[in-house]
């Protein structure tokens, strides 16, 4: 495995951030090509022909070879896209944690670019953009008939330029007009705090190329404020939208036994079927020496909560899935996005490349979370004061146009995780502290007081010690 070490972006809609995905030079170059269908590649050159002499304007040919190239990928599924070179480079540098734009995380739905998250600290999450949003507008320039690439080149620029969203948003009674400047995006993808004496925060924003290594530093310092082993730990993967395969091998293999499963892949060809377990070979590459000796011995042990919602994608779900299965966690939270598809990056001679779907992933129990999600243990809603009930904004796998299939349509209702509680939390309306629903932060916090799961998390790793100590 080391051989041939690969980088797997599992980001959720993955294309803002830029992240760099498997790179499969081969191109599977060994395997017989199928015949090609004669009949349909007449009917194509006969449409491009009287594109060429009947289009009101003379079109270049590169221009309608690109665009059939769009549409057969994007036809496929939400994930699978075509790349040109510019798009190419700016996804080979982005699991770095730098890259310029808005900071948004972005799908298409039905032509329009469909937010799925803003990202933590950017200007877009400042500027007041929300999961959910559809833009319909980027500048004076309507985003219908835009490709996704096309729309996220127009978003991306040079730093300290404004770019304006004219954006429709479920309950607005009219279209927003949001102004935003654009900064170089400089993601910090792991945060902590010792919550109270005993009890550690980390939550993990992306996973990025260094990510289990920052995570492995945050638990030693943890130890260090704590001056000892944590009593409990919430490790919160809410709104992260994934990142690199990896990068979640590594950070499930923080918590779990060594060479315990953390998540395998099935698709059509050989490259496609992979068993990822918490070995060294499956998350360092070659010659990388292993950070994962440095953890605290704790980190296998400790009691853990771990915080999921709509927006935790992909890798995200893959470290969620496995420390459930392994029942090394409990899961917290609401139903997660659903994004269960690897995609590969395969480059091609004239510097493109196209990014297509190869796989579906599983957790190690078996299932597959494509278009369905991880079911929380224990369900437990974002709480809205605004009016008193739960929020249902968030947009999912299953929501967009063209999404894989499970793969398992017969048991795609039999979750073998079922919630303990499915009521609705009570929400306390004169609670403070809140803004349109969300915890409001105070400068310097990395979570609020205030926030709902988060405190339900607390309590619950409070009961597990008390359960704990009885045992013992």
């Amino acid at each position: 495995m080391a051989s041939k070490f690969k980088q797997i972006s599992l980001v959720g809609m993955g294309v803002l951030l830029g992240a760099a995905l498997t790179l499969n030079y081969s191109a599977n170059a060994e395997r017989e090509p199928e015949p090609l269908p004669l009949e349909d590649l007449r009917a194509f050159s006969e449409i491009f022909g009287k594109i060429k002499s009947d289009y009101v304007e003379p079109v270049e040919d590169k221009k309608l070879i690109t665009e059939a190239i769009n549409g057969m990928l994007s036809g496929l599924d939400p994930h699978s896209s075509y790349l040109d070179k510019e798009a190419f480079k700016e996804l080979q540098v982005g699991t770095q944690g730098e890259f310029g734009g808005l900071g948004i995380e972005v799908g298409m739905e039905d032509g329009f670019v469909k937010v799925v998250s803003p990202i933590e600290d950017t200007p877009a999450f400042k500027a007041g953009v929300k999961s959910g949003d559809l833009v319909i507008k980027l500048d004076e320039t309507p985003v219908k008939g835009m490709t996704l690439n096309d729309a996220v080149k127009r978003m991306r620029g040079k730093p300290g330029t404004d770019i304006t969203l004219t954006i429709i948003r479920k309950g607005a009674a009219k279209p927003l007009t949001i102004t935003i400047t654009r900064a170089v995006i400089k993601i910090k993808s792991v945060k902590y705090k010792l919550a109270e004496p005993g009890f550690g925060y980390v939550r993990i924003t992306q996973f990025q190329e260094h990510s289990g290594e920052n995570l492995v530093e945050a638990l030693k310092d943890l130890h260090e404020q704590n001056k000892g082993a944590l009593k409990g730990l919430v490790l919160d993967l809410r709104n992260d939208p994934g990142g690199l395969l990896n990068t979640a091998v590594s950070v499930s293999g923080a918590f779990l036994k060594p060479g315990e499963l953390v998540v395998y892949t099935d698709g059509r060809i050989e490259d496609a079927k992979m068993r990822l377990t918490n070995s060294r070979e499956n998350y360092l590459r070659p010659g990388e020496s292993d950070y994962l000796k440095n953890l605290p011995a704790w980190a296998k042990t400790v009691p853990m909560v771990v915080l999921v919602n709509g927006g935790s994608a992909s890798a995200s779900e893959i470290v969620a899935g496995a420390l459930q299965d392994h029942k090394r966690a409990l899961i917290v939270g609401t139903q997660s996005f659903g994004k269960g598809s690897v995609q590969t990056i395969l480059p091609l001679n004239n510097g493109t490349a196209i990014k297509l779907t190869t796989a579906r992933y599983f957790t190690p129990g078996g299932r597959s979370i494509q278009a369905k999600g991880i079911t929380p243990d224990i369900l437990v809603e974002e709480a809205t004061v605004s009016s008193g009930e739960t929020s249902k904004m968030e947009v999912r796998e299953a929501d967009l146009e063209r999404h894989l299939s499970n793969g398992d349509e017969e048991n795609a209702d039999k979750a073998p995780h079922a919630p303990k509680d499915d009521k609705k939390p009570k929400v306390d309306k004169a609670k403070e502290g809140k803004k349109d629903g969300k915890p409001a932060l105070e400068p310097g916090e990395i979570v609020s007081k205030s926030d709902y799961q988060f405190n339900q998390a607390l309590i619950l790793l409070k009961g597990l010690n008390l359960l704990q100590g009885r045992k013992e």
